[in-house]
């Protein structure tokens, strides 16, 4: 059974399908001149994510709580609806619940329709949590992209392939991670592995497991660029995707919080970042290097294939998230008066998503 298993992962390890032709594993192992990216690193951001889930529930509870609180936000609920087996049952079933079983329910139970239907709204409204909830878990979100991208960008800042994108393919794969950039991978994985764990217990949407399977995918896209030690075009990526979600986060906060025109101006600066780094900067840099230049400097490999295309997939996501944007864009332009709102409580943030969000 050993056996098996040993010659199955042989199989798939294969430095002919994972390393550019003439290449090993052995040839990757750390030594004295290069410090390569090592693959048992990638256990170390689990226990790092229950610090992180620790360290954000210390902010939540000390700092962005009592913030929130002077702001105005209140912490109420609304009340519970009435014990009710019957109702209970019918609002648990799959799907929404149409006329027709109102009107049964109403009979059985010998209650109006509007009865019925105000027991209802009561049930859903009791499962939503208070607006400081909200606030607190986007005041963290924001918390983090603002660290993130402002580590991110001390980190990449002395760094060669920064300033010409060609130097992520120069001499690949023997390229040595320096301490920055490893903490930055570490840190940046030890975040999703917190999202995929507190998305569980954090304010359910109706996307949970989309979102759910993007956080594991980003998981599984940054796992991959490390094993190829193509850490240094996963940094740029990582760099480009923070930047817009910290004004989106800081949207909502102000959303939140009842200042409107704060949040539209927040808004705007979003969409403009998003639009400028996503559509922009994301294909004309990264892409086009990884498309066009990439394949005049190293010899290309099955795995890397795979890397691209994921990567140009994820410039699909950002075309369609732009899309969505857009439309709350125009929407806002539509209204035509000075004031109107920007309805920002459906939007959320699904591509990040750093490589994949």
């Amino acid at each position: 059974m050993f056996s098996i298993v040993r010659t199955a992962l042989d199989a798939f390890w294969t430095p002919n399908v994972w390393l550019p032709p003439n290449v090993t594993w052995a040839d990757l192992e750390p030594n004295d001149k290069i410090t390569y990216a090592d693959y048992r690193h990638l256990i170390i951001p689990l226990p790092m994510a229950l610090l992180m889930l620790g360290l954000r529930y210390a902010l939540e509870r000390f700092w962005f709580s009592p913030v929130g609180i002077s702001l105005g936000i209140k912490n109420t609920k609304p009340k519970k609806a009435s014990p009710n087996p019957v109702l209970e049952k019918a609002f648990q079933s799959k799907g929404k619940i149409k006329h027709k079983q109102i009107v049964g329910l109403a009979k059985q139970l010998d209650w109006s329709e509007r009865q019925v239907e105000r027991w209802l709204r009561h049930r859903r409204s009791q499962d939503k949590p208070s607006t400081l909830t909200k606030f607190c878990e986007t005041s963290w979100r924001w918390f983090y992209y603002t660290f993130s991208f402002s580590y991110g960008l001390i980190c990449l800042w002395d760094k060669p392939w920064l300033w010409d994108i060609n130097h992520s393919w120069y001499d690949y794969p023997h390229q040595s991670i320096t301490a920055d950039c490893w903490w930055y991978y570490m840190i940046s994985l030890a975040f999703y592995w917190s999202l995929a764990v507190s998305q569980f217990f954090d304010v359910k949407r109706k996307d949970f497991w989309q979102m759910f399977i993007h956080h594991i995918a980003t998981i599984c896209l940054m796992a991959f660029s490390w094993i190829c030690n193509l850490h240094r075009i996963g940094t740029l990526v990582l760099l480009i995707h923070d930047c817009a979600d910290i004004f989106l986060e800081a949207a909502k906060m102000a959303k939140y919080a009842s200042y409107q025109k704060v949040c539209d101006l927040l808004f705007v600066i979003f969409t403009i970042l998003w639009i400028t780094t996503r559509l922009g900067i994301y294909p004309m840099w990264i892409i086009y290097s990884t498309t066009i230049e990439a394949p005049k400097i190293v010899a290309m490999f099955p795995a890397y294939y795979i890397f691209n295309f994921l990567l140009i997939l994820l410039l699909v996501l950002h075309l369609f998230w732009t899309y969505m944007i857009l439309k709350i864009a125009f929407k806002f332009l539509a209204a035509g008066q000075e004031g109107a709102d920007i309805d920002i409580q459906g939007l959320q943030h699904k591509s990040n998503q750093s490589f994949p969000k």
